[in-house]
C-alpha cells in the first residue's frame, strides 16, 4: 500500500495539479491582497482563458502554448476593464476593507453569472476538448503525456518568474508593500493606483494562462470555473493572505490532498478532506502556513 502511495505516477499527477493550483491561487492572492476584492468570478477568468486556447487551436491548428502571451494580454485587459468600470472609484474613496469586500463580492457575483451565461449563449454549454501533445512518454512505471509535462513546466517556470518579479523588481516590491500595509505603502511614496492596476493585470493574466494550460488536459465548458474559484480561495487561506510562497506551497498541498483522497478512499472523499483541511487551517492557523498575518 505504501509503495503504491509513493508511486511516481501519483507524485507526478500531484505535481501537475499542484502547479496549476498554485498558479490559480497566485492570481487571486494578488487581487485580494492588494485591493481586498473578493473575486468569486476568478474561476470564470480561468474558463475564458481555456476557451480562448480551445478556439485558438481549433481555428489555427497551432499550439495553445504559442498563444500564451496573447491570452495573458487578453486576461489582463479584462482585469483592467473591470478595474476601471467597477472598482477604481470605490478604491479611491478609501472605504473600510469590509465594505470593499462586501461590494466586490456582489459585483463579482454578477460578473460571474454574466460571463458564464454569455459564454454558454455564444458557444453552448456542451463540453469541448482538443487533442494536443497527447503522446505518452514512459520512464519505467511512470507514464506522462506531453500536455501534462508542458503544463507542469510552464506553470513552474511562471511561478518562479513571479517570485523573482515580486522580490527583485520595484513594482514587485511595491505590490508586496501594498499587500502588507496599505497606508504605510502610501506614506512611503508608493503610487497605490498604479500598483493596483499592475496587480489586477498580472492576477488576471496569470489566471488566463492557467486556464490555457488546463484546457490541454481537461474538457472546457462555461460552468467549469466554480471548482477552481473554491480551490483558489482554499489555497490563499491555507497559504496565508498575501504570502506568495505560502500560497505556492498550499497549492501543492491541496493537490496532494485531492489526489491521495481519491486514491485511498473514493472520489466522494475528495471534497470532505479538502474542505475539512480548509476549516482546520482557519481554526488552527488562520495566519496561514508560514505565519504571516494580514495587518489592517
Amino acid at each position: 500500500m505504501i509503495e503504491s502511495l509513493l508511486s511516481a505516477q501519483l507524485l507526478f499527477a500531484a505535481a501537475v495539479l499542484g502547479a496549476l493550483y498554485a498558479l490559480i491561487g497566485l492570481g487571486l492572492n494578488l487581487v485580494y491582497g492588494t485591493m481586498r476584492l473578493l473575486n468569486i468570478a476568478h474561476g470564470d477568468i480561468l474558463m475564458v482563458g481555456a476557451f480562448a486556447a480551445f478556439w485558438w487551436f481549433t481555428l489555427t491548428s497551432l499550439s495553445p502554448l504559442i498563444a500564451l502571451p496573447l491570452i495573458a494580454v487578453f486576461g489582463a485587459a479584462i482585469g483592467l476593464a473591470l478595474y476601471f468600470a467597477l472598482f477604481r472609484h470605490q478604491l479611491a474613496q478609501e472605504l473600510d476593507a469590509s465594505v470593499i469586500e462586501g461590494r466586490s463580492l456582489l459585483l463579482f457575483f454578477g460578473v460571474s453569472v454574466v460571463t458564464q451565461n454569455v459564454t454558454a449563449l455564444l458557444f453552448t454549454a456542451t463540453p469541448r476538448a482538443y487533442r494536443h501533445l497527447d503522446e505518452v512518454y514512459r520512464f519505467g512505471d511512470l507514464a506522462m503525456t506531453g500536455n501534462r509535462i508542458a503544463a507542469l513546466v510552464c506553470a513552474v517556470t511562471l511561478l518562479i518568474a513571479m517570485l523573482i518579479f515580486l522580490k527583485k523588481t520595484l513594482f514587485g516590491i511595491e505590490i508586496r508593500a501594498l499587500i502588507q500595509h496599505r497606508e504605510a505603502a502610501r506614506i512611503v511614496g508608493v503610487n497605490v493606483e498604479k500598483v493596483q492596476m499592475v496587480a489586477i493585470s498580472i492576477g488576471f493574466a496569470v489566471t488566463a494562462i492557467a486556464g490555457t494550460l488546463l484546457s490541454m488536459t481537461e474538457q472546457t465548458n462555461p460552468f467549469m470555473g466554480f471548482r477552481f474559484t473554491i480551490a483558489a480561495f482554499v489555497v490563499i487561506i491555507i497559504g496565508g493572505l498575501g504570502n506568495i510562497r505560502g500560497g505556492i506551497i498550499a497549492g501543492f498541498l491541496l493537490a496532494v490532498m485531492e489526489i491521495y483522497a481519491v486514491t485511498i478512499f473514493s472520489a466522494e472523499a475528495r471534497s470532505i478532506l479538502i474542505y475539512g483541511g480548509f476549516v482546520l487551517a482557519i481554526i488552527l492557523r488562520p495566519q496561514g502556513l508560514l505565519g504571516v498575518r494580514k495587518r489592517a
